[in-house]
């Protein structure tokens, strides 16, 4: 039972934050990633990736299934001011430009910084 509520858990966490995270991006990553657009690809699992992290070490901490999701929801939030605040310190190139065009190093660079970063929200919501 306990696994069956972590799962559909895991999967509102993942939905809300897909959703969320598609609002910041000024391309359509669904429409991006079936084009077949790589980078477009890498990012919107990353994020996905970091949420899991991020779910994974807050349902180690949490007593119950409310804490759960609201420190899920916290780290959506985190993770989405982390885009905000990596796409404002990087005025040379803006990060929905490069990855909708396909720029697999920009694609790369942030799968590294949101995995990181996951990692270390977690850590702070443990």
């Amino acid at each position: 039972m306990n696994v069956g509520i972590g799962l559909a858990i895991l999967l509102v966490v993942l939905l809300v934050g897909a959703f969320v995270f598609s609002k910041l991006t000024k391309f359509n990553d669904g429409e991006e990633i079936s084009k077949g657009n790589e980078a477009a690809g890498i990012y919107m699992g990353s994020k996905l990736l970091g949420l899991c992290i991020i779910v994974a070490m807050v349902s180690f901490s949490s007593h119950d299934w409310t804490s759960m999701l609201i420190w899920s929801g916290v780290g959506i939030v985190i993770q989405c001011l982390v885009y905000v605040l990596f796409d404002f310190f990087t005025p040379k190139f803006k990060v929905c430009e490069e990855i909708a065009k396909g720029n697999m190093a920009v694609a790369q660079l942030l799968r590294s910084i949101i995995i990181g970063t996951s990692i270390v929200i977690g850590t702070f919501l443990l």
